[in-house]
């Protein structure tokens, strides 16, 4: 690397330091994907209002060990909301046990979620996040229950249930 690469390199990394930490940019940044949201927050607002481990999984896409999530055995009516911004997602209705540790739905409610494609772990999934805020919720996969036949994978951590 010549010194003109490097100081090229260096003067984007400071621009999107700057993207990254900026209140007034009308686009959110999530996991290295523009997307426009309708609550924007900066990194510092978003680690006030969550924990570490919230900050972790519902804002850089980490995943909570599965069977952690008191949400896994919650079987009461009721609605599960974005804890980002608690945009109501999943209703109880839709909730089954999958067996896989984590709480999973067939089907979202209506204009609640946002996909995109992840290539993670040397495969392509379904990343599933909150459509208003765009915290990482989990993924969907095509091994899901009927009527949908889908599995929306989700960390506990990322929802706020409310019974009804």
């Amino acid at each position: 690397m010549n010194r003109r690469h490097f100081f090229i390199q260096a003067a984007c990394a400071v621009g999107v330091a700057k993207v990254f930490n900026s209140p007034a940019s009308a686009m959110a940044l999530v996991s290295g994907s523009t997307a426009s949201f309708e609550i924007i927050r900066t990194k510092k607002q978003w680690q006030a209002r969550l924990t570490d481990f919230e900050y972790q999984v519902m804002r850089e896409e980490k995943t909570e060990r599965a069977g952690s999530s008191p949400l896994l055995n919650e079987k009461r009516e009721g609605v599960y909301l974005c804890k980002g911004c608690e945009l109501p997602l999943y209703s109880s209705r839709t909730k089954y046990e999958s067996g896989t540790g984590w709480p999973s739905f067939y089907e979202s409610l209506p204009d609640a979620i946002g996909t995109k494609e992840d290539n993670g772990f040397f495969v392509t999934r379904t990343e599933v996040h909150c459509r208003r805020c765009g915290s990482h919720l989990g993924h969907i996969f095509d091994d899901g229950p009927e009527p949908t036949g889908l599995r929306h994978c989700l960390n506990g951590v990322s929802l706020v249930f409310q019974a009804t």
